[in-house]
């Protein structure tokens, strides 16, 4: 699977926001919504210092 890096992720957030785009509206809406939730995800797992896993304290 191809995933898109938090760059990216913050490049396409920044188009829906030119475009208007909010939440609310219909498949575009929905899409906005799964981008805003891939890029909290991958902001989580680009911040996280992985020495934090050691003894399976790690939220993976």
């Amino acid at each position: 699977m191809n995933e898109f890096n938090l760059d990216e992720l913050n490049l396409l957030l920044s188009v829906f926001e030119k475009a208007g785009i909010s939440t609310d509206q219909g498949a575009e809406g929905e899409m906005l919504q799964r981008l805003k939730a891939a890029q909290e995800t991958r902001q989580e797992l680009d911040s996280m210092d992985f020495d934090d896993c050691l003894g399976g304290a790690c939220k993976l």
